[in-house]
């Protein structure tokens, strides 16, 4: 077999354009799908036991899901190891977690994913702004995605006084709340963002303190992540409503943004001024609902794991099992916790049969 040349040109132009057909998403993700069956050695071999051939695989829908704890067990790559390339790495939440590590040879889609989908999500029209950063910078998180996708929002979309206020040290919330006093008197819009942790954290010392900040009309705050046992757990409801109460920023403009390491592309929200919101992708993801122990899509209408097939994701797999329950929404779904019960199991009995047929 001929080797199949990268996508990856063809795949920067399709991110560039402002959508797609469905026909013209189905094209390229076959053509991922072929390069990556003839690259990726452990996702052949996955497809092999599943019975999956490059002729069976007639749309996205057909391809076979990895389940997103492969990435901690073996190297998911199509292109060999190189001095330049960045690995993103799962954060565990114990020492003794594997973490998932994701290999990208360049950053080109990546950040081009980021740039286009933030600007019309996040930013709405707005070119610029003055950005506070809750979350350590590359320097101190050299392979977090997290890291890099914020040193993009500030590099890209920041005004020159953007900077980050949290370290290896903590928060530097002396610092913070004086960048917040200027903003308020400026009247010009300014953006928080940073792991939702992390503004939880901040809230708590607003509260502790007695302050409150009133940010001029068209600021916005995004967090991201969860809680990730970094802080106090709070429902939705009530953390939206603390950072309209505390930062002066109505719902509609806290915006959630939904990725993962195992990604190249994120999902965002229009706001959570009612919550839980619905999250949509740009046009070169697109997500399904299954039942993890069959791979099977759900019924519709009825709640199952999502599935994400993300044509960004050119050096890995493009389509991931994740263990993220979801309900279908009018332009998107709802997401609504991690498996449990019975779709935890599927879950694992998945990661279990991709590791076996991986390694055969």
């Amino acid at each position: 077999m001929n080797p199949i040349a990268s996508p990856e040109a063809d795949l920067l132009a399709f991110i560039a354009q402002d959508g797609c057909t469905d026909d013209q998403f189905d094209q390229l993700a076959l053509r991922l799908f072929a390069y990556q069956y003839q690259a990726n050695v452990p996702f052949k071999r996955f497809c092999q036991h599943r019975g999956v051939t490059l002729r069976s695989v007639r749309s996205w829908r057909d391809i076979p899901a990895v389940p997103i704890d492969a990435f901690k067990a073996m190297e998911l790559r199509c292109e060999p190891p190189k001095d330049t390339e960045r690995v993103f790495m799962t954060s565990g939440t114990t020492r003794a977690d594997a973490r998932g590590r994701h290999f990208h040879p360049r950053l080109d889609v990546y950040d081009l994913s980021m740039t286009r989908n933030f600007a019309r999500r996040f930013m709405r029209g707005v070119e610029r702004m003055p950005m506070g950063i809750l979350f350590p910078d590359e320097t101190v998180m050299p392979n977090s995605s997290l890291a890099h996708y914020l040193a993009l929002a500030k590099s890209v979309f920041g005004t020159p006084d953007s900077e980050y206020f949290m370290s290896a040290d903590g928060i530097a919330l002396d610092a913070l709340w004086r960048r917040l006093e200027q903003a308020e008197a400026s009247g010009q819009p300014y953006a928080l963002l940073g792991a939702s942790y992390s503004l939880v954290h901040v809230m708590d010392a607003l509260r502790e303190t007695g302050r409150v900040f009133r940010l001029p009309p068209g600021s916005r705050i995004l967090d991201t992540g969860g809680y990730k046992r970094q802080s106090r757990e709070l429902p939705l409801d009530t953390f939206y409503a603390e950072l309209t109460e505390l930062f002066g920023v109505p719902g509609e403009l806290c915006i959630n943004m939904y990725g993962m390491t195992e990604l190249s592309t994120q999902f965002y929200d229009d706001g959570n001024a009612v919550v839980p919101s619905v999250k949509s992708g740009p046009h070169w993801i697109r997500s399904r609902l299954v039942d993890p122990a069959t791979g099977f899509t759900v019924p519709d209408g009825e709640r199952g794991i999502l599935v994400h097939c993300d044509l960004a994701n050119f050096n890995s797999v493009t389509t991931i099992l994740t263990e993220d329950v979801g309900e279908p929404a009018e332009g998107g779904f709802l997401l609504l916790g991690r498996a449990a019960g019975a779709q935890a199991k599927g879950c694992s009995l998945a990661v279990e049969e991709f590791i076996h047929s991986s390694v055969a």
